[in-house]
Protein backbone atom coordinates (compact mmCIF):
# COMPACT_ATOMS: atom_id res chain seq x y z
CA UNK A 1 0.00 0.00 0.00
CA UNK A 2 2.60 1.92 0.95
CA UNK A 3 4.74 1.71 -2.05
CA UNK A 4 1.17 2.41 -4.28
CA UNK A 5 0.57 5.70 -2.67
CA UNK A 6 4.54 6.81 -3.52
CA UNK A 7 3.65 6.06 -7.17
CA UNK A 8 0.07 6.62 -7.62
CA UNK A 9 1.14 10.29 -9.72
CA UNK A 10 2.43 8.21 -12.03
CA UNK A 11 0.42 5.00 -11.90
CA UNK A 12 -2.50 7.31 -12.98
CA UNK A 13 -0.58 8.80 -15.73
CA UNK A 14 0.24 5.50 -17.28
CA UNK A 15 -3.06 4.42 -17.06
CA UNK A 16 -4.65 7.95 -18.63
CA UNK A 17 -2.12 8.05 -21.54
CA UNK A 18 -3.20 4.57 -22.39
CA UNK A 19 -6.68 4.66 -22.56
CA UNK A 20 -6.25 8.04 -24.76
CA UNK A 21 -4.34 6.52 -26.85
CA UNK A 22 -6.98 3.12 -27.15
CA UNK A 23 -9.45 6.09 -27.35
CA UNK A 24 -7.76 7.98 -29.71
CA UNK A 25 -7.34 4.59 -32.05
CA UNK A 26 -10.54 3.63 -32.83
CA UNK A 27 -11.80 7.88 -32.82
CA UNK A 28 -13.76 7.45 -36.48
CA UNK A 29 -12.34 11.35 -37.72
CA UNK A 30 -13.02 14.28 -38.54
CA UNK A 31 -10.93 17.37 -37.01
CA UNK A 32 -11.52 21.49 -37.38
CA UNK A 33 -8.90 21.42 -40.45
CA UNK A 34 -10.62 18.57 -41.92
CA UNK A 35 -13.99 17.65 -41.23
CA UNK A 36 -14.03 14.10 -43.69
CA UNK A 37 -10.20 13.53 -41.95
CA UNK A 38 -10.58 9.82 -40.99
CA UNK A 39 -8.78 8.95 -37.97
CA UNK A 40 -7.94 11.03 -34.89
CA UNK A 41 -4.70 13.16 -36.80
CA UNK A 42 -2.43 14.24 -33.24
CA UNK A 43 -1.42 17.10 -35.47
CA UNK A 44 -5.13 18.70 -36.51
CA UNK A 45 -7.35 16.90 -33.67
CA UNK A 46 -7.64 18.44 -29.97
CA UNK A 47 -7.77 16.20 -27.46
CA UNK A 48 -11.60 17.49 -26.74
CA UNK A 49 -12.39 15.65 -29.99
CA UNK A 50 -12.18 12.15 -28.25
CA UNK A 51 -14.40 12.75 -25.20
CA UNK A 52 -17.66 13.16 -27.49
CA UNK A 53 -20.09 10.29 -27.92
CA UNK A 54 -19.92 11.43 -31.84
CA UNK A 55 -17.00 12.46 -34.00
CA UNK A 56 -16.38 15.12 -36.15
CA UNK A 57 -17.29 13.60 -39.08
CA UNK A 58 -20.94 12.41 -37.47
CA UNK A 59 -20.11 8.81 -36.74
CA UNK A 60 -20.38 7.44 -33.53
CA UNK A 61 -17.56 7.85 -31.59
CA UNK A 62 -16.68 3.89 -29.79
CA UNK A 63 -14.06 4.92 -27.84
CA UNK A 64 -14.91 8.21 -25.69
CA UNK A 65 -15.76 6.76 -22.76
CA UNK A 66 -11.91 5.50 -22.74
CA UNK A 67 -11.27 8.77 -23.24
CA UNK A 68 -13.19 10.11 -20.46
CA UNK A 69 -11.97 7.67 -17.52
CA UNK A 70 -8.57 8.42 -18.99
CA UNK A 71 -9.11 12.17 -18.43
CA UNK A 72 -10.19 11.14 -14.65
CA UNK A 73 -7.65 9.62 -14.10
CA UNK A 74 -5.59 12.51 -15.35
CA UNK A 75 -7.09 14.80 -12.63
CA UNK A 76 -6.29 12.45 -9.84
CA UNK A 77 -2.81 12.29 -11.16
CA UNK A 78 -2.72 15.97 -10.94
CA UNK A 79 -4.48 16.53 -7.79
CA UNK A 80 -2.62 14.19 -5.72
CA UNK A 81 0.42 15.92 -6.80
CA UNK A 82 -0.47 19.57 -5.78
CA UNK A 83 -1.54 17.70 -2.86
CA UNK A 84 1.94 16.22 -2.03
CA UNK A 85 3.86 19.47 -3.19
CA UNK A 86 1.58 21.56 -0.69
CA UNK A 87 3.16 19.46 2.22
CA UNK A 88 6.81 20.37 0.39
CA UNK A 89 6.41 23.80 0.57
CA UNK A 90 7.35 25.37 3.65
CA UNK A 91 5.34 28.64 3.33
CA UNK A 92 2.19 27.71 5.24
CA UNK A 93 -0.24 30.26 3.22
CA UNK A 94 0.89 28.89 -0.22
CA UNK A 95 0.47 25.28 1.41
CA UNK A 96 -3.58 25.75 1.86
CA UNK A 97 -3.28 27.11 -1.78
CA UNK A 98 -1.64 24.32 -3.24
CA UNK A 99 -3.71 22.22 -0.81
CA UNK A 100 -7.12 23.48 -2.47
CA UNK A 101 -5.82 23.47 -5.96
CA UNK A 102 -5.27 19.56 -5.92
CA UNK A 103 -8.46 19.00 -4.33
CA UNK A 104 -10.24 21.29 -6.93
CA UNK A 105 -8.37 20.16 -9.80
CA UNK A 106 -9.49 16.81 -9.06
CA UNK A 107 -12.57 17.16 -10.34
CA UNK A 108 -12.65 20.02 -12.69
CA UNK A 109 -9.90 18.81 -14.76
CA UNK A 110 -12.49 15.68 -15.43
CA UNK A 111 -15.41 18.38 -16.28
CA UNK A 112 -12.83 19.50 -19.49
CA UNK A 113 -14.30 15.97 -20.89
CA UNK A 114 -17.70 16.20 -20.09
CA UNK A 115 -20.58 18.74 -21.42
CA UNK A 116 -19.41 20.81 -18.60
CA UNK A 117 -16.41 22.01 -20.36
CA UNK A 118 -16.39 25.40 -20.25
CA UNK A 119 -16.51 25.11 -16.51
CA UNK A 120 -13.66 22.73 -16.33
CA UNK A 121 -11.50 25.08 -18.17
CA UNK A 122 -11.03 26.59 -14.77
CA UNK A 123 -8.71 23.98 -13.90
CA UNK A 124 -6.15 25.11 -16.34
CA UNK A 125 -6.36 28.58 -14.58
CA UNK A 126 -6.08 26.81 -11.48
CA UNK A 127 -3.30 24.60 -12.53
CA UNK A 128 -1.37 27.41 -13.96
CA UNK A 129 -1.32 29.15 -10.65
CA UNK A 130 -0.21 26.19 -9.21
CA UNK A 131 3.02 26.00 -10.92
CA UNK A 132 3.47 29.66 -10.96
CA UNK A 133 3.58 29.22 -7.25
CA UNK A 134 5.48 25.90 -7.39
CA UNK A 135 8.03 27.79 -9.52
CA UNK A 136 8.16 30.95 -7.46
CA UNK A 137 9.74 28.54 -4.46
CA UNK A 138 11.77 26.59 -7.51
CA UNK A 139 13.16 30.21 -8.52
CA UNK A 140 14.29 30.76 -5.26
CA UNK A 141 15.48 26.88 -4.36
CA UNK A 142 19.19 25.15 -5.76
CA UNK A 143 17.27 23.28 -8.61
CA UNK A 144 18.58 25.00 -11.35
CA UNK A 145 17.39 21.70 -13.84
CA UNK A 146 14.14 22.65 -12.38
CA UNK A 147 13.97 26.25 -12.92
CA UNK A 148 14.59 25.78 -16.58
CA UNK A 149 11.84 23.27 -16.72
CA UNK A 150 9.17 25.05 -14.31
CA UNK A 151 9.95 28.29 -17.01
CA UNK A 152 9.66 26.50 -19.98
CA UNK A 153 6.47 24.69 -18.92
CA UNK A 154 4.81 27.72 -17.99
CA UNK A 155 5.90 29.26 -21.59
CA UNK A 156 3.75 26.52 -23.17
CA UNK A 157 1.06 26.95 -21.65
CA UNK A 158 0.97 30.77 -22.05
CA UNK A 159 1.85 29.97 -26.18
CA UNK A 160 -0.87 27.58 -26.40
CA UNK A 161 -3.81 30.32 -24.91
CA UNK A 162 -1.87 32.72 -27.57
CA UNK A 163 -2.61 30.71 -30.29
CA UNK A 164 -5.93 29.43 -29.16
CA UNK A 165 -7.10 32.92 -28.45
CA UNK A 166 -6.32 34.00 -31.74
CA UNK A 167 -8.00 30.93 -33.76
CA UNK A 168 -4.25 29.61 -35.18
CA UNK A 169 -5.69 26.23 -34.85
CA UNK A 170 -2.78 24.46 -36.64
CA UNK A 171 -0.41 25.70 -34.35
CA UNK A 172 -2.36 25.22 -31.22
CA UNK A 173 -3.42 21.95 -31.53
CA UNK A 174 0.32 21.16 -31.70
CA UNK A 175 0.99 23.26 -28.26
CA UNK A 176 -1.57 21.45 -26.64
CA UNK A 177 0.07 18.40 -26.89
CA UNK A 178 3.23 19.96 -26.58
CA UNK A 179 2.21 21.39 -23.04
CA UNK A 180 0.39 18.14 -21.82
CA UNK A 181 3.64 16.29 -22.21
CA UNK A 182 5.48 19.15 -20.58
CA UNK A 183 3.39 19.79 -17.95
CA UNK A 184 3.93 16.06 -17.31
CA UNK A 185 6.92 15.53 -17.16
CA UNK A 186 7.99 18.36 -14.69
CA UNK A 187 4.86 17.15 -12.31
CA UNK A 188 7.02 13.51 -12.42
CA UNK A 189 10.51 15.20 -11.87
CA UNK A 190 8.65 17.86 -9.07
CA UNK A 191 6.97 14.62 -7.64
CA UNK A 192 9.85 12.71 -7.10
CA UNK A 193 13.06 14.54 -7.08
CA UNK A 194 12.22 17.69 -4.79
CA UNK A 195 12.19 17.71 -0.65
CA UNK A 196 10.50 20.19 1.68
CA UNK A 197 14.23 21.22 2.20
CA UNK A 198 14.75 22.15 -1.39
CA UNK A 199 12.07 25.01 -0.59
CA UNK A 200 13.75 26.51 2.79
Amino acid sequence: MKTLKKYLVVICFVISVILIVIASRVYPGGSFIDKNAIGFNWLQNFMSNLFTSKALNGSENSGWILALIGMAFHSVAYGIFFINMSKKIVSKPWTAILKYIGIANMILIFLIATPLHDLGVFSIILTLLGLFTITIFILKSKLHVFKFFCISCLLTYYCFFIFYGISYWSIAIILQKVYMICSMLLVLGLEYFTKQKDYV
